[in-house]
């Protein structure tokens, strides 16, 4: 499993951060200031490092030139600095990408993703088929399977069913699935979810995606009976 080092001030921005890529197959460590991020950085073995900028007591490129003295560990610069000069400037110092804010979760995550490949680094089990009874998901290739039959999904959907299928069983409120599908930045009505969902299970055909009545959504998981 790969370990993911994420530098990052913004406590709401941690979070999402850390279900999102938790959720997906990796182990998070969190730093909220550049100097923080230094010493989890030289005390701890991590795969890759999602660095913010603007932080607090050390920045981010500072941070990112002293990790490339002592280590070639892939480093993705997420920030919102977003100009042509701070995006050279980043790669100038050897960073592996540079992925600006606000950012949608999906793309962060397939990034993480090639970024790891490319170092030979990949781990994660999110470049195999992930399976639930009778419903697969190839995530690398972006296709959903019932069965022998492949599903025709938007990308909202098939995130809802990752998010699900990765987790059978668990609850996820409304909330926390805007988060992890839609991204932080998303306010607008929460009933989306609902939307999306019934659609869902109108393609899956049949109801695995359970309500909770009062909280939110689960997946059933194998062999369970349903209520």
């Amino acid at each position: 499993m790969n370990r993911i080092l994420v530098i990052e001030d913004e406590p709401d921005i941690q979070e999402v951060l850390r279900n999102y890529l938790q959720a997906s197959g990796y182990t998070v460590l969190v730093a909220g200031d550049g100097e923080e991020g230094l010493a989890v950085f030289q005390k701890e073995a991590v795969d890759i490092v999602l660095l913010d900028v603007m932080l607090p007591k050390v920045d981010g490129f500072t941070v990112l030139e002293r990790i490339r003295k002592i280590s070639g560990i892939p480093v993705i610069l997420v920030t919102a600095r977003d100009s042509v000069e701070d995006q050279v400037k980043g790669f100038g110092l050897l960073a592996d990408d540079y992925i600006p804010k606000p950012f949608d979760m999906p793309v962060l995550l397939c990034k993480v993703a090639a970024v790891l490949r490319r170092t030979g680094k990949c781990e994660t089990e999110m470049d195999k088929m992930i399976c639930c009874g009778n419903l697969r998901l190839d995530a690398e290739r972006y296709r959903a399977y019932c069965g022998d039959t492949e599903l025709e999904l938007t990308t909202k959907e098939f995130e809802l069913l990752r998010v699900f299928m990765e987790n059978p069983g668990r609850v996820f409120t409304r909330q926390r699935l805007l988060d992890l599908v839609w991204g932080m930045d998303y306010f607008g009505d929460e009933r989306i979810v609902d939307t999306h969902i019934k659609n869902l299970r109108k393609k899956l055909d049949r109801d695995v995606i359970h309500t909770v009545r009062g909280v939110g959504y689960r997946l059933e998981k194998k062999g369970e009976e349903k209520a």
